[in-house]
């Protein structure tokens, strides 16, 4: 999954027996206005979330587990404690 200022795109892709990867389902959509204006990691975010839930039914009850592969840097954001200032708070 990844998220750029007007779009977001994905892939799920498969592990076949001969160690290839292949695509299975595409994702792409455009932002909305209001989406267009969240910082970058919110964008990566919302990639991720949309593509859980189109590809929900996909993954649901899988056999195997299943890896999230996306841009880490912008995700660092929401590994960390943030420090909420009163406004945030309330």
């Amino acid at each position: 999954m990844d998220a750029s200022d007007y779009a977001m795109r994905g892939v799920l892709s498969m592990e076949y027996e001969d160690r290839k990867w292949r695509p299975v389902i595409f994702l792409s959509k455009s932002l909305n206005e209001m989406e267009r204006n969240y910082k970058i990691h919110d964008k990566e975010m919302l990639a991720v979330i949309r593509g859980l839930e189109n590809w929900r039914h996909l993954l649901e009850g899988a056999k195997y587990k299943f890896k999230i592969w996306t841009d880490h840097k912008n995700l660092e954001y929401f590994m960390r404690a943030q420090k909420l200032n009163w406004r945030q708070a309330h």
